[in-house]
């Protein structure tokens, strides 16, 4: 245990306070309108509440936490403790709410600084204490009233408590202050980052280098990779005729070799969609995606069994990020699944990775991996031809804003966010020539790595403003915050105060629940 400063006293927290008391009265009306306060009405690590749901008393009196103006409610169970959900209780309708079974109450009597214990509660060392003690099962975990009650707390005295919780909230709000700043400048990033895309594909970051550069119109392109694509087919055509002749060599064992494919053709735009598509730069053209692309396919549309470890990524699309791959959140199948995956989508390094289901439609990365892996259909592929198309070309202009609202324009899918693969062949594409693509490319990435230094500042600054917090809570109970006052009336005078307040409180309620008791005494 920690030495205290002089005057200070560890004690017991139901020595000071009330833990998960009843309502003080009796009595309600069934119909007065009272606060109620869900776990999700609890804002993580700010103490802020939504007090906006109410109820009437009868609806609420009976399998709900009831508590009081003042009391101090913290969440028990996981992960919603270590997350910090906890809060002083200002506001509430007639005085008096009910809120879910998973908080602990905490009342204090007037010679507690309630803010005091609430800064204690607040402090991640507390937390990884409580979370230490807590008990149940996996996902059901909590902690215990015990634990609650007999937590030790450093008191000093009242007047220091008033002391400390100014200071800590006068520093608190100068370093908000700064907080908001730097989360306002994350947000200003992003909105650069969406016009930097923006700008590169309506032509405007590659504006000047037109002006000194002759390239081939993007039309041009089109011609190239249809060529491209017939010549990949007569390849793939040669390649099957004799897989088909191994076949039957071998007396038509295993399955017959499926015969490529014949590319489809080129479907132009009409007029009317052009007609709804932005102007561009002089050599630009607008194609649709299964034009520009040489295949376009997804992954397995069967869910196979995954594990923590094996040879075989699964990549979904929890994986796929704009920066790249994330292996945070791995899992792996059989090589006989991947075998069967693999058959059907068979990604190559330099494809174009794209987010076609869910939450997150509409991120897009450039595949950088040589290995194999195994693909979910939630993630379409785009395969270019890169002498012609530049992957990150692609990748960028799909992680555009703009690009993404025109491609989740009327999508499949009401529940559930989904791009089919008819919808992403049919989506448009602003081209370039291959030359001003490269230059493109450059003039993102060279804009966008200023960007990304920027915020790694910003997050490296948000993380030492999150340690002073803490040091400042640290330095709070140590005694080390504010000066002492050797006029301030020690705690330990203060906790028989504590207790006084408790045993009357005690004997009015006693009164209340027996008056017969006080009549009898005053008789003798």
């Amino acid at each position: 245990m920690e030495l205290l400063p002089k005057g200070w006293l560890w004690v017991r927290h139901d020595e000071i306070a009330e833990i998960n008391p009843k309502l003080p009265e009796d009595g309600y009306s069934p119909n007065l309108m009272v606060s109620f306060i869900p776990m999700r009405s609890v804002e993580e690590e700010t103490g802020k509440l939504d007090l906006s749901e109410e109820r009437e008393y009868y609806q609420v009196k009976k399998g709900y936490t009831p508590f009081i103006e003042g009391d101090l409610i913290f969440a028990k169970i996981t992960p919603c403790m270590e997350n910090g959900k906890l809060a002083i209780l200002d506001g509430l309708r007639n005085g008096i709410g009910f809120g879910s079974t998973e908080f602990h109450v905490s009342r204090l009597t007037k010679y507690t600084n309630v803010k005091y214990l609430y800064y204690y509660f607040l402090r991640k060392a507390f937390r990884r204490d409580a979370q230490q003690n807590m008990t149940g099962s996996a996902g059901q975990l909590r902690v215990p009233n015990k634990y609650f009650q007999r937590v030790l707390i450093p008191l000093p005295p009242l007047p220091e408590q008033h002391r400390i919780v100014a200071k800590i909230e006068e520093l608190f709000s100068n370093l908000d202050q700064g907080i908001e700043q730097l989360k306002t400048a994350q947000q200003q990033l992003k909105v650069y980052r969406q016009a930097v895309l923006k700008w590169a594909f309506e032509g405007k970051l590659t504006e000047k280098w037109r002006k000194t550069h002759h390239v081939e119109p993007a039309e041009r392109l089109l011609e190239q990779i249809k060529t491209e694509r017939e010549n990949r087919y007569q390849q793939q055509l040669e390649e099957w005729k004799k897989a088909v002749k191994e076949w039957e060599t071998n007396g038509n064992q295993g399955k017959k070799p499926v015969k490529p494919q014949k590319p489809k053709g080129f479907t132009p735009l009409s007029e009317k969609e052009l007609a709804e598509l932005p102007q561009l730069p002089d050599g630009w053209c607008w194609v649709k995606l299964g034009n520009a692309c040489g295949k376009i396919f997804d992954g397995t549309h069967f869910s196979p069994q995954n594990y923590p470890e094996g040879r075989y990524k699964y990549i979904t699309a929890k994986n796929i990020k704009e920066h790249g791959i994330d292996l945070s959140d791995i899992t792996y199948v059989t090589e006989d699944d991947h075998k069967e995956i693999y058959a059907r989508c068979d990604v190559k390094k330099g494809d174009v990775l794209y987010i076609k289901d869910g939450a997150t439609t509409g991120i897009a990365t450039v595949n950088n991996w040589d290995e194999e892996f195994s693909l979910l259909s939630s993630v379409g592929v785009f395969r270019t031809f890169h002498n012609l198309i530049e992957p990150k070309y692609l990748s960028f202009y799909l992680n555009s804003k703009v690009t993404r609202n025109r491609m989740l324009k009327n999508i499949a899918g009401v529940a559930i966010t989904r791009l089919t693969l008819v919808k992403l062949n049919n989506s448009v594409c602003s081209l370039a020539s291959i030359q001003e693509q490269h230059q493109i490319v450059q003039e993102i990435e060279t804009r966008l790595s200023v960007c990304d230094n920027i915020e790694a500042n910003i997050e490296e600054a948000l993380q030492k403003a999150e340690a002073l917090r803490q040091n400042i809570l640290k330095k709070s109970f140590e005694g080390k915050l504010v000066l002492q006052d050797p006029n301030d009336e020690p705690a330990s005078v203060l906790l028989e105060r504590i207790k006084a307040e408790k045993a009357k409180q005690k004997a009015q309620e006693a009164e209340k629940r027996n008056p017969n008791n006080k009549k009898k005494e005053k008789a003798l």
